[in-house]
């Protein structure tokens, strides 16, 4: 996805910022990670708050072969699908992508 096309989809939160990480992109709001954008798929941030409503939308955590073969989570969560159509339901994931940004300081 492009730059623009992250924006847009981030414009209930507000403006965001797009940087280049892990072969993938980082999305910012006021300075702090709400996202992740990793093979060309948007992943939100979410917190033991919020994590089991995006379980409960149908969303899926992101996991990682660690060492050892053993699977690491990832506070990171897709965005459920009905969201993509929908601005006002998009604008809900990202707004709680960002407050589990801010209960992690």
């Amino acid at each position: 996805m492009d730059n623009a096309g992250i924006e847009e989809m981030f414009q209930g939160l507000g403006p965001v910022t797009v940087k280049r990480m892990f072969g993938g992109k980082g999305i910012y709001h006021l300075g702090r990670i709400i996202a992740l954008e990793v093979r060309d798929e948007m992943l939100l941030k979410a917190d033991e708050t919020s994590a089991p409503e995006f379980a409960a939308a149908g969303a899926t955590q992101w996991t990682y072969e660690g060492k050892k073969g053993k699977p690491v989570k990832m506070p990171y969560w897709s965005i459920p699908d009905e969201a993509y159509d929908d601005p006002d339901l998009m604008a809900k994931w990202v707004r709680l992508a960002y407050e589990a940004s801010l209960r992690a300081e």
